[in-house]
């Protein structure tokens, strides 16, 4: 399991102290400073079973300085859309946590419980 962190956000802080206090094994990923390729984004994506503009936060600077708001949401675009995140990893939710087949966007208890299902721990 592995998991993308921000160490600033208390999201993915929180989902550390889960996952520690569940005795899971997992690598960390600082996401910033290593940030996923566009292939990879495809693969986490389709783990996510979400579109790229579902992991996008909207409301940072640079997506507003980019104007992805307006940006059209049809699978035309989504190249467009996993070019700017390959590009600018802030625009990423955080934390994501990936497990075997599946992933989840672990910002609530429930959904980093949820992926804990799929992989053993210690």
């Amino acid at each position: 399991m592995e998991i993308w962190i921000n160490p600033a956000c208390s999201k993915c802080r929180s989902a550390l102290s889960l996952l520690d206090a569940e005795g899971a094994h997992y690598t960390v990923r600082r996401y910033l400073d290593d940030p996923p390729d566009a292939a990879e984004l495809e693969r986490v994506l389709e783990q996510l079973g979400l579109e790229p503009w579902d992991i996008t936060r909207l409301g940072e600077r640079r997506a507003r300085e980019l104007g992805m708001a307006d940006w059209p949401r049809t699978e035309a675009d989504r190249g467009r859309w996993i070019d700017a995140l390959a590009a600018n990893p802030v625009l990423l939710q955080r934390p994501i946590i990936t497990a075997e087949d599946r992933a989840v966007v672990g910002r609530t208890e429930e959904a980093v419980r949820g992926v804990l299902g799929a992989v053993p721990r210690s």
